[in-house]
């Protein structure tokens, strides 16, 4: 297994992880040329002019952002909950059985994590937060607003794009946790990616019914399959 570190980016360990996917004709990884032109677009959406900005974690952001920030905090959005409609051929799975990771699909709400970024690091930070969000292009870096306590905040944050091949839809949450239950891949098991999500969002006091029930039933069934066959 693979950890996601600050160094492990910055000298483009996941791009080169999803190189054989790309060989494969399993996804297409961005170019360094269009990973940029995506942060610098997003930014002049804002009209960034060096300021802090704010980025919304839900997922593996949240337990391991692999960035460096000045603030962090527990927030809200609303039109987008998390949901497993990613597929993933080579990190948490394999061409043969790919897993499912969290995007940001449209409807509902999120409970998350908030990261403020220094205005003199946004350029730097974002660099990395976009080699780990945007080598595969599966997500829209979207400005958002996230509520923080009483305070709004716009934000960003990485919402699934539709349009991809990956993109799993609205599976049932049986076919979630079939696939979470059984997948891995280079940067390790799927349920390890899932139990590291709900444990911080339950240090948080958060209670995501639907990652709680997914849970419940991908422990099932990977004890399930361990357990001896007397027959």
């Amino acid at each position: 297994m693979r950890v996601i570190s600050r160094e492990f980016l910055r000298g483009g360990g996941l791009s080169e992880t999803l190189a054989g996917a790309e060989r494969a004709g399993l996804l297409r990884l961005l170019t360094q040329e269009e990973r940029d032109r995506s942060r610098r677009d997003t930014l002049a959406r804002a009209r960034w002019r060096g300021e802090d900005v704010w980025v919304f974690g839900y997922g593996s952001l949240m337990w391991n952002p692999a960035f460096h920030y000045a603030e962090r905090c527990f927030g809200r959005v609303y039109g987008y909950h998390r949901s497993f409609c990613l597929y993933t051929p080579v990190g948490r799975g394999t061409p043969e059985r790919p897993g499912l990771v969290l995007g940001l699909d449209r409807g509902g709400s999120c409970h998350g994590v908030l990261f403020r970024i220094e205005g003199a690091k946004v350029q730097e930070e974002l660099g990395i937060i976009w080699s780990r969000e945007m080598v595969a292009g599966s997500y829209l870096p979207t400005w958002i607003m996230a509520r923080a306590d009483d305070a709004a905040v716009p934000a960003i944050a990485f919402v699934i794009d539709r349009g991809r091949p990956n993109y799993a839809g609205r599976l049932d949450a049986d076919q979630v946790a079939q696939r979470i239950a059984t997948a891995a891949g280079a940067l390790g098991p799927c349920a390890d990616y899932l139990e590291e999500t709900v444990a911080h969002l339950e240090e948080a006091g958060i209670h995501d019914r639907t990652l709680h029930s997914i849970r419940a039933q991908v422990r099932r069934l990977q004890s399930r399959a361990q357990a001896p066959n007397h027959d």
